[in-house]
């Protein structure tokens, strides 16, 4: 079938693909699945002798239309955005955890008197930022492997609260962390030219954008 034979199938999946947001890569798999269907829709009808238009008509029609079809396809994408966000968090969480303290290590100031009590209770918090995202992010796992084999408003609803808990420690995360860092500079001079501190900083903040887009994403699948 032609390209230009496909305009009423096209119209019906542009329709659908401007209303989804979610992973890029998951939405072209739905709509190309889709198409797919439709295309064979239209020849089946085509070959029982019904006109070429009035086939995509049928097809579309018995396809459905983006109302029915958005919520289901739409809960789908979310639960594709939570599982890119806690894979996302658990790499870049448990590197934080492993990594964070390297940072430190042989440093000219790591022999001197010990920094104030409160900023001793600020690394602590980042230390279980961080464990609390890996946590977090195992959960969200369990939650979409269990998503996808069972259909049930609990895990719709644990979606939503595991999602909005990695969101929000993320920014818990970049609070504390870059609470933790400017006044690391301002303690030690030597800390703004200590190479494992600038090459953390880089990474840390390479981890957060990554984490800022993820989560962004989740919250536009969730809330759409």
């Amino acid at each position: 079938m032609g390209r230009g034979e496909d305009v009423m199938v096209d119209e019906h999946l542009r329709e659908l693909a401007a209303r989804l947001q979610g992973p890029a890569r998951l939405k072209s798999d739905l709509l190309t699945e889709a198409r797919h269907g439709l295309l064979d829709a239209v020849e089946a009808y085509r070959e029982s002798g019904v006109p070429p238009t009035e086939a995509q008509r049928r097809a579309v029609v018995e396809f459905g239309s983006p109302a029915q079809l958005l919520p289901s396809w739409q809960a789908e994408l979310a639960v594709g955005a939570l599982r890119g966000l806690s894979l996302r968090m658990l790499a870049i969480a448990g590197v934080g955890v492993v990594a964070g303290d390297l940072t430190w290590r042989g440093s000219s100031w790591s022999g001197g008197p010990p920094p104030p009590a409160g900023y001793q209770l600020l690394a602590a918090s980042v230390d279980w930022i961080w464990m609390s995202a890996l946590l977090l992010a195992v959960a969200g796992l369990l939650v979409v492997w269990a998503s996808a084999r069972a259909s049930r408003p609990g895990l719709a609803l644990a979606q939503r609260a595991v999602g909005a808990g990695l969101t929000g420690v993320l920014v818990l995360g970049i609070v504390a962390g870059s609470a933790l860092f400017t006044w690391s500079i301002n303690l030690w001079d030597a800390a703004a030219h200590w190479p494992p501190m600038i090459i953390g900083a880089v990474l840390v903040g390479g981890g957060y954008f990554s984490l800022t887009r993820a989560a962004r994403g989740w919250l536009l699948a969730t809330t759409r």
